[in-house]
């Protein structure tokens, strides 16, 4: 071996646990940690500084203020990024190619034809919002909401109504998944921190989604029997939809040509696939001793990774291939789905440095002790701390990553079991599903492509996300006692 590559190694396993130079009491370490997330906050919203960029500035201020030594620091830094996108990046670049092929080629629109066919007419809201669920597992919310307003439109033309009438229940159920479903970016970050099973996460939180469907939709006809005022531009807009020939079925691109959707059927199956891998992989790790060579076989085939993997790959021979794209084309949709997502991967990156400053400079031990002292439930503080940050900052996968920074000493250092990790994890999620309002990208892409002013938003939108939010907990709640966490 190359003697300098065998020094650097040997330096490397040598190397000291990185920590503060001075140990600092616990009070003055939550003060620098208050200082940090207001700082944060004050950074996002007052100057609007991008959050990737707010979160590295006040991470290394924390690291500075709590004693961590200089030349450390960056190394704390580095650290966190690596532990952080090692186990998320792949996660959340594989979801949005698949999310993407599925968008490209019309299969969103198969699918509300479809249910609308079988529901009928009168039951649009119902259909569309069956098909939210659905689509929102790989799709992220906002490219969601977009995809689907030409259908929505479409509805709204016919029935002559406002389109919130069909679209407020849809965007409430797919906030909910976007917040608590992998593989959506902040769920799978907070996993990530936590070192939480995805498999699990997954199985409690569509079990969860499920009631919540129904309950978007019943609170969003309440609050759709008032009429809403529709702002000329979308009024305009809507007029020129309810024509099938303005659908998009096909990919455009130099030689394509338009094609049939493909049938709902395969869209169900390209979206369940991996959810019904990772499921599966979770039982057996479960269920087999892991003395046993099925152990191994289970962990792999239900590794998140390779499910979504196998599901693009059969997104390209279903969708790709048998619609005849050329290499080139389907090679320009991969590509197309990932600088969307470019900003999302720095915040998680950015984050995940947060959460490993916190816990070198023992802030993340203060805060767990305070919180024993305390007696304050894990849970609860849990969903309450998101809830907080979303409602300052905005961004779910933000107030996600934070929360999940600032409890991974109490969550690592509590014995919890990984049902009961997972739960956490959960609650963290739904935390940042309510009090969507004016600081929240999402409130503004359903206010402008809705069509309503900003105060019936806050009326409408903004309620029915955090009624969503607060129903959510109820169910992990419920969850936490079934998997004995109130005994932990």
């Amino acid at each position: 071996m190359n003697p300098l590559i065998n020094s650097l190694m040997v330096r490397a396993a040598d190397a000291p646990v990185i920590k503060p130079a001075v140990e600092l009491g616990t009070p003055l370490l939550l003060t620098i940690a208050a200082a940090g997330v207001a700082l944060l906050l004050v950074m996002i919203i007052r100057f609007k500084i991008q959050a990737f960029v707010a979160l590295l500035t006040v991470s290394i201020l924390v690291a500075v203020a709590a004693q961590i030594p200089l030349k450390d620091v960056f190394t704390v830094v580095s650290n966190g990024v690596g532990s952080t996108m090692g186990k998320v990046a792949l996660l959340i670049a594989l979801g949005a190619v698949l999310g993407r092929m599925i968008e490209v080629s019309g299969g969103v629109q198969s699918l509300a034809d479809h249910f609308t066919a079988k529901l009928g007419a009168k039951r649009v809201a119902v259909a569309l919002t069956a098909v939210g669920f659905l689509v929102a597992i790989p799709v992220f919310f906002e490219v969601g909401i977009i995809v689907l307003v030409p259908i929505v439109y479409a509805f709204s033309k016919i029935a002559n109504v406002h389109p919130v009438k069909f679209g407020l229940p849809m965007a409430g159920i797919m906030l909910a998944i976007h917040v608590a479903v992998p593989p959506h970016p902040g769920i799978v970050a907070g996993a990530g921190v936590f070192g939480a099973d995805i498999g699990l996460i997954a199985l409690i939180s569509l079990t969860i989604c499920v009631p919540l469907g129904f309950l978007s939709y019943w609170v969003a006809s309440i609050m759709n029997r008032k009429d809403y005022e529709l702002l000329p531009a979308v009024k305009a807009q809507v007029d020129e939809f309810g024509s099938a020939s303005l659908v998009h079925v096909g990919h455009d691109g130099p030689g394509a040509q338009a094609v049939a959707p493909p049938r709902p059927g395969l869209i169900i199956f390209l979206i369940a696939a991996p959810i019904s891998q990772i499921l599966l992989g979770t039982v057996g790790t479960l269920t087999i001793s892991k003395d046993s060579a099925w152990y191994g076989v289970a962990a792999f085939v239900g590794n998140p990774f390779f499910a979504l993997l196998v599901a693009v790959a059969l997104s390209f021979f279903l969708l790709a291939v048998r619609r005849q794209w050329s290499l080139k084309e389907t090679g320009e949709i991969f590509e197309g789905a990932l600088p969307p997502i470019a900003s999302i991967l720095m915040v998680v990156a950015a984050g995940g440095v947060f959460g490993g400053v916190l816990q070198v400079s023992g802030i993340g031990k203060a805060l767990s002790e305070t919180l024993d002292t305390l007696g304050v439930p894990l849970l609860l503080l849990a969903f309450i701390i998101s809830l907080a940050l979303r409602a300052a900052q905005g961004s779910a996968t933000v107030a996600i990553v934070t929360t999940a920074g600032l409890l991974s000493s109490a969550v690592s250092g509590g014995g919890y079991t990984p049902a009961q990790i997972a739960v956490i994890v959960i609650a963290i999620g739904f935390g940042s599903l309510g009090l969507s309002h004016v600081t929240d990208a999402g409130f503004w892409v359903v206010v402008r492509y809705y069509g309503l002013t900003v105060a019936d938003g806050l009326r409408t939108w903004t309620v029915l996300t955090t009624i969503l939010g607060l129903a959510g907990f109820a169910l992990t709640f419920v969850a936490w006692i079934l998997v004995g966490g109130l005994s932990a």
